[in-house]
């Protein structure tokens, strides 16, 4: 009877997930407690998401859609487009410091939202989790540092 549940397709939220790579070291039971604590937010094209200078209070990751990072204003020339799967805004989590660059919907986008606070609380009731994405972070972090030294900036 076990098996039956385990063959379960996963909605496609989780699944997406999964298949992140800062999840990469939680089981399924521990993706599904970072699930209960993010919050969907759906943007249209052209939307700003957030903006430079603005007081960093939330983590993103794109579920669907795409995202452009930018300088203020300059949205035809972005420092970044992020796809499905990849993260921004991460350093709200880490410090409360503003926003260096915008954020703005490249086109309808869906995304997962993690408040500083609710990754305050994920770090109280689970731990071992919040630890895990920390060293993800970090290693995500370290990986951009690199890049960055290397003039790298597509890897930023």
């Amino acid at each position: 009877m076990l098996k039956i549940f385990q063959n379960r397709t996963l909605p496609k939220r989780l699944r997406e997930l999964n298949k992140m790579g800062l999840f990469a070291e939680l089981s399924r039971r521990e993706v599904r407690v970072v699930d209960g604590f993010m919050h969907e937010r759906t943007y249209l094209k052209d939307e700003v998401i957030f903006d430079e200078g603005e007081q960093g209070e939330a983590f993103y990751l794109v579920l669907e859609g795409a995202v452009l990072i930018c300088r203020q204003g300059q949205s035809e020339t972005p420092i970044a487009t992020l796809d499905a799967g990849q993260f921004f805004g991460e350093l709200a989590l880490l410090d409360d410091a503003p926003r260096s660059a915008q954020a703005r919907a490249a086109q309808d986008c869906t995304l997962l939202v993690l408040f500083r606070g609710d990754f305050l609380g994920l770090m109280q009731s689970h731990s071992l989790i919040a630890s895990k994405i920390a060293i993800q972070l970090a290693r995500h972090l370290g990986a951009r540092l690199r890049a960055s030294a290397r003039g790298d900036l597509r890897n930023l």
